[in-house]
């Protein structure tokens, strides 16, 4: 006569799985995690970035206006 497996050893394996998809769940959670994480700190850099750009043009233009306002008075000054 077969023996078929036990009821006990047929939970086990339910329990088994359940367990396997639990810990996958967490595995996937974490990673989406990490990965907003990484996400977020290169948009931070890059908008720091882009700030540092944008004050650089500010004082750059703003130094070229001076110049040109320099020259302008030495026009009229000399003319």
């Amino acid at each position: 006569m077969a023996q078929t497996p036990s009821k006990d050893y047929k939970r086990r394996e339910r329990e088994f799985k359940k367990a396997e998809k639990r810990r996958a769940r967490e595995e996937a959670k974490a990673e989406k995690l990490a990965a907003e994480k990484a996400a977020a700190a290169l948009a931070a850099e890059e908008a720091a970035k882009q700030a540092e750009a944008e004050l650089k043009a500010k004082i750059e233009a703003e130094f070229e206006a001076e110049l040109q306002a320099e020259i302008e008075a030495e026009k009229k000054k000399g003319a």
